[in-house]
């Protein structure tokens, strides 16, 4: 099976009230059946913040010039197969993620998004209920490392 690399931004989305916004993958996309921050491929001359407002807007359909977003650190790496959607191949993907915190001037209730790109039941969790789901090893680490797992 070919191995393709692809950076990738994370959006760790909470809102005002303290809630965190992450769902489940397509099928066929990495870490199926796994909860991830919506989040996507960095495409040939983006820049990191480009790429984040642009996944986060497709994935979601949450505008975030209102927000305050601050990069995370260390980049994080994985590995998942996908099935790329142009061809129907099936591929493993070397990744590296580049994670932002964002934190919107809304409460959860009033925040509206979509799930219809990539994700299946996308919804907001509130800190105590973090850890009841299965997450991709690297959404795992970055919990862990703000605080939440």
């Amino acid at each position: 099976m070919r191995t393709i690399h692809r950076d990738i931004v994370g959006a760790f989305i909470f809102s005002a009230d303290g809630k965190l916004l992450l769902g489940q993958n397509r099928s066929g996309g990495v870490y199926r059946g796994r909860m991830v921050p919506p989040g996507g491929g960095v495409e040939e001359g983006e820049t990191l913040e480009q790429a984040l407002i642009r996944e986060v807007r497709e994935e979601t359909a949450i505008g975030i010039d209102d927000a305050s977003v601050e990069r995370l650190h260390p980049d994080l790496t994985g590995q998942s197969p996908k099935v790329l959607r142009e061809t129907g191949e099936e591929v493993i993907v070397d990744m590296t993620f580049h994670d932002f915190k964002i934190v919107l001037p809304l409460n959860a209730s009033d925040v509206q998004f979509s799930d219809d790109d990539d994700f299946t039941a996308m919804q907001w969790l509130a800190p105590d209920e973090i850890d009841r789901y299965d997450y991709s090893p690297a959404t795992t680490e970055r919990l862990k490392d703000i605080g939440l797992l």
